[in-house]
């Protein structure tokens, strides 16, 4: 249950992130690329999570100690910090700790994929 509980709260922020990202967030980003990698964050979060819930209820995955985990670390890394990298301004030097962290949520991302062929 605790699988499927954290694809629900994924798509949930999804929606609601994508949302804000279509109608709030142009106010205080104008950056048409920030507009897209936010759009990507989203997407990125919502197929995951959908991902995650199909995971949760197959009988082999759904049991796995490394898929759905592997997934769900790497949407929050991957989409948490592009999130971030958008909302943070330019001159922050919290940036460059977060800018290798969206290529390792996407590697997480990727093992968790892989771990369904082996």
């Amino acid at each position: 249950m605790a699988i499927w509980n954290a694809a629900a709260l994924m798509g949930l922020l999804s929606v609601g992130l994508g949302a804000y990202g279509s109608h709030g967030l142009q106010k205080h980003v104008q950056d048409p690329r920030l507009l897209k990698s936010w759009s990507t964050g989203s997407t990125y979060l919502m197929f995951h999570s959908l991902a995650v819930m199909v995971i949760s209820l197959h009988p082999k995955y759904g049991k796995s100690r490394w898929t759905a985990p592997l997934m769900v670390g790497g949407s929050t890394l991957f989409s948490g910090s592009i999130f971030a990298l958008v909302l943070l301004p330019k001159t922050s030097s919290f940036r460059k700790y977060l800018g290798p962290v969206t290529p390792l949520g996407g590697l997480l991302m990727i093992a968790g994929w892989s771990t369904m062929l082996i």
